[in-house]
């Protein structure tokens, strides 16, 4: 039997990029910006303090790695790493997750300090966006895989460009220029057709570049 891979009790396997003994790492259903994922843990736990260990260095040298090669892919120049650890602090899915996000300065017309409030925004509509994946699904939910995340915009091959409109802006010709977030309302999730091609699109790179290291 094929391994199935949950983000708390949601199947994510469609959507994972990147496995380890102990993480993996999942492309997103509307990210912020391109190559917005979320690297969790196998294991379902609500708080970093309830990881063991060897569970916590496998989590963050994933995230060391999969910044790195995301980092090449859409030739950035920085990354913003967020997670929010309990619900006080805005978590919104009880399942340890990691934010990476590849930065330009050219994010947001160069007023890149504009990610942290989307950020909780976006981690405060994750519930939100589950809900609305189960209720288009029905009970097929676990199935499916569709779930969390972000836009419409469409990876290639990883040489740094994108096709697509990306969640409905016009022109946007290159991954870090003219990308500026869509209003809320105007995020619209991802087909899983679109998921698994970019899903597919990073596994191929990270093989390559895992072995160019």
């Amino acid at each position: 039997m094929a391994q199935k891979y949950l983000f708390s009790v949601f199947d994510v396997t469609k959507q994972v990029f990147y496995t380890t003994p102990l993480s993996i790492g999942i492309v997103n259903l509307k990210p912020l910006l391109p190559g917005h994922v979320l690297i969790i843990p196998k294991r379902v736990v609500p708080r970093l303090s309830d990881l063991n260990p060897p569970e916590i260095s496998d989590l963050f040298m994933t995230v060391q790695k999969v910044g790195k090669g995301l980092e090449k892919y859409y030739h950035a120049q920085a990354l913003t790493i967020s997670l929010q650890d309990g619900a006080s602090a805005g978590q919104s899915v009880p399942h340890v997750h990691v934010h990476i996000l590849p930065r330009h300065s050219t994010d947001f017309e160069g007023e890149n300090d504009r990610i942290y409030p989307l950020l909780e925004k976006n981690e405060l509509h994750l519930r939100e966006d589950l809900q609305v994946s189960r209720d288009r699904n029905g009970d097929q939910e676990l199935e499916s895989g569709e779930m969390i995340g972000g836009g419409k915009h469409h990876l290639n091959n990883g040489d740094g460009q994108i096709s697509g409109n990306g969640n409905g802006l016009k022109s946007q010709t290159k991954i870090g220029h003219d990308w500026n977030p869509p209003l809320d309302e105007d995020r619209k999730p991802r087909s899983m057709e679109e998921m698994i091609k970019e899903a597919k699109a990073f596994e191929e790179f990270f093989k390559g570049f895992e072995m160019g290291q």
